[in-house]
C-alpha cells in the first residue's frame, strides 16, 4: 500500500493517468517508419526513428503501469477498447525493429510479452465490440499480424521453426479477425473519421507484411503458392483502401491535430513497408520503388502530424 501511495504522489502521475490507449498509436508510427527506412538503407534515420518508438513505449508502459497500479477501475474501462490492442501491436513492432539490429534475446523478450498481453486484450475488447464502430475495430486484426510478423521474423533469424508454424497460426486468425471486424466497421467514418479509420488498410498492409515473412520461409508443398497469393492480395486491397482514403481526406480536409492522427501515420507507414518487404519474396520488384515512394509520404505524415502536436502543446499545454 505504501508503494502504491508513493507512485500516486508522484509528480506527473496525474497526467499518466489520463493518457488514453489511443496513444499507442504514437509508438507504432516511428516503429514501422524505422522498419521501412532500414529496407530502403536510410540506417541513420532508421536508428532516429526507433529511438522515439523506444522512448515513447517506455513511457507508455510506465503511465499504464502506473494506472494498473493506482486507478484499475480506469485501467479495466480502458482495457475494453479497441486501442488497448496497440499495447501488443506497439510491443510487436517495436521488437520486430530490434531483430533487425541482430538483438534477437531482446526481441524474443518482447514478443513474449506481447503473446502475454494479447489474449486477455483481445478477450476483453471482442466482449464489447457492436455494430457501427470506428477504424479502431480493425487493431485487433493489427496486434494479432504483428505477433505473426515478430515470430516469423525471429524464425528467420534462426529462432526455431515452431515460430514459423505460430506465425502461420497468427497469420491466418489475423485475416479471420479483419472479415469480423469489417462486418462491424461503420463505412462512414470513411469520410468522417477522426484518423483511425484508416487502419482500415493498416491492418491489410500488415497483414501483407506478416504474408511476405512467411513466404520467405522455405515451407514445402503448395504452402508457398497459397502465401504468395495470400500476400499479393492482402497488398492490392491495403492500397485500394490507400487511395479510397486519400480521396476521401482530399475531400474532406481537416488539418488539426487529434490524437487519433498518429493511427493514419502507421498505416501509411505501414502499406510502404509492405510493399518494400513483399517485392522480394513475391518477385514482383515494382513493388520496391512504389514502397520508397510511400515511405517518404509517410515520413512527412509523421512530421506534419508531431508539428500539430507541437503546436497544441505550446498554444495549450496538456492538450490532446
Amino acid at each position: 500500500m505504501r508503494v502504491v501511495e508513493r507512485l500516486r504522489r508522484l509528480p506527473g502521475l496525474a497526467w499518466c493517468r489520463e493518457l488514453p490507449p489511443a496513444a499507442g498509436g504514437a509508438v507504432l508510427a516511428p516503429g514501422i517508419l524505422s522498419v521501412g527506412l532500414h529496407l530502403i538503407g536510410r540506417e541513420a534515420l532508421s536508428l532516429a526513428a526507433l529511438a522515439v518508438a523506444g522512448a515513447l513505449w517506455l513511457l507508455l508502459a510506465f503511465a499504464f503501469t502506473c494506472r494498473l497500479v493506482c486507478d484499475r477501475p480506469r485501467f479495466r474501462a480502458a482495457a475494453y477498447t479497441p486501442a488497448a490492442l496497440t499495447a501488443v501491436a506497439a510491443t510487436a513492432v517495436l521488437g520486430s525493429r530490434i531483430s533487425m539490429l541482430g538483438r534477437q534475446t531482446a526481441a524474443a523478450a518482447l514478443l513474449a510479452l506481447a503473446a502475454a498481453l494479447w489474449p486477455g486484450l483481445t478477450f476483453a475488447v471482442m466482449r464489447h465490440w457492436k455494430r457501427q464502430m470506428a477504424g479502431a475495430v480493425f487493431l485487433v486484426c493489427v496486434a494479432t499480424q504483428g505477433l505473426a510478423v515478430l515470430a516469423a521474423t525471429l524464425a528467420l533469424a534462426g529462432l526455431g521453426d515452431w515460430l514459423a508454424r505460430a506465425a502461420l497460426a497468427a497469420f491466418c486468425l489475423g485475416l479471420f479477425f479483419y472479415g469480423d471486424a469489417f462486418t462491424r466497421f461503420d463505412l462512414r467514418e470513411v469520410v468522417r473519421g477522426a484518423g483511425d479509420h484508416w487502419v482500415a488498410g493498416g491492418a491489410l498492409a500488415i497483414s501483407a507484411l506478416a504474408g511476405s515473412k512467411l513466404t520467405a520461409v522455405p515451407w514445402t508443398g503448395p504452402l508457398p503458392t497459397a502465401l504468395h497469393w495470400a500476400t499479393l492480395a492482402a497488398l492490392a486491397l491495403a492500397l485500394a483502401w490507400y487511395v479510397l482514403l486519400l480521396a476521401a481526406e482530399l475531400r474532406s480536409w481537416r488539418p488539426h491535430y487529434e490524437l487519433r492522427r498518429w493511427a493514419t501515420v502507421f498505416p501509411l507507414g505501414m502499406t510502404a513497408t509492405a510493399c518494400l518487404s513483399a517485392a522480394g519474396p513475391t518477385g514482383v520488384g515494382w513493388l520496391f520503388r512504389w514502397g520508397e515512394v510511400l515511405l517518404w509520404i509517410a515520413v512527412g505524415a509523421w512530421l506534419l502530424t508531431f508539428a500539430a502536436f507541437a503546436a497544441l502543446a505550446v498554444t495549450r499545454p496538456g492538450g490532446r
